[in-house]
């Protein structure tokens, strides 16, 4: 499969690519959706793998932290910002959007639909890093959108180490797993959403744990979907090209080629290391 990477694009806004940011390798399974859903666009990504992760980090550090990832990109001049992590998604959306013109998406957002048809109980888990739970940004979001809907939340911190490792189908990760959920088991939710971009690697044992009466709400799919129609609504979706692939990050760029070649499913050859403060 063809990987190379590109400079900052000029010209018209259909021609501009798409930037994509999270705090490390996750948001590739969001790159990769987009990358399916919209095969002439050129898709810039940057995983900040110095600062990551985000999770355990204070509100304002990981605003400021998006702040400077939506910048470098910006600096790209990229024509749509994804926001391809579930903590940055829940701390720093609006800011963002104050700050620039250009449309931004989250991955919180896009989920929330998904979830609220798929349960029949209206009884819905979530799943992500403490600041995503501690945020409430989407159980906000949920009893907005759907009336007596009542939102389980639980943190499971060792989740993105254990994905990183390549442990997704080890024994350990299943006790770990069993441990995190069996809570939410009890609470007999039908529904269960993966808020964390590390998260769909472990779909195999988080079903395991769960039982096939639980659906699973991968939210990368939903964004990618929602990011097609927000191109065609502004008239900016590029038909007219293949499309190309680039990679920063601001660390280590052999781990990452290395690591993330396993969430985007095909191998990363060229990687730029850059300092985005």
């Amino acid at each position: 499969m063809r990987r190379r990477t590109v400079s900052p694009i000029k010209g018209g806004v259909v021609g501009k690519a798409i930037g994509v940011f999270d705090s490390g390798l996750g948001g590739l399974t969001v790159f990769r959706e987009l990358r399916k859903r919209l095969p002439a666009e050129d898709i810039i990504y940057f995983g900040d793998t110095a600062r990551v992760p985000y999770g355990s980090k204070s509100r304002d550090t990981v605003v400021r932290f998006s702040l400077e990832n939506a910048g470098f990109l910006a600096g790209l001049g990229v024509k749509m910002i994804v926001v391809a992590c579930n903590t940055s998604s829940s701390c720093s959306l609006p800011l963002l959007r104050r700050v620039h013109r250009i449309p931004i998406i989250g991955v919180v957002e896009p989920g929330v639909p998904t979830a609220l048809k798929a349960t029949l109980n209206g009884r819905i888990g979530l799943i992500g890093t403490r600041a995503t739970v501690s945020s409430g940004v989407y159980e906000k979001a949920l009893r907005r959108a759907g009336k007596g809907i009542r939102v389980f939340s639980r943190a499971c911190p060792l989740f993105v180490p254990l994905v990183e490792e390549g442990w997704t189908r080890r024994d350990l990760t299943y006790s770990v797993a069993e441990y995190y959920l069996r809570p939410l088991r009890k609470r007999r939710i039908d529904t269960l959403i993966l808020g964390c971009t590390h998260y769909p690697l472990l779909k195999g044992i988080i079903g395991r744990v769960m039982g096939k009466g639980v659906v699973l709400v991968d939210s990368a799919f939903q964004t990618a979907m929602r990011v097609s129609e927000i191109l065609r609504e502004n008239g900016i979706e590029n038909t007219r090209s293949r499309g190309s692939d680039s990679f920063y990050v601001s660390d280590e760029v052999n781990m990452f080629r290395r690591v993330g070649s396993r969430f985007f499913g095909s191998r990363i050859d060229e990687v730029k290391k850059v300092d985005v403060k």
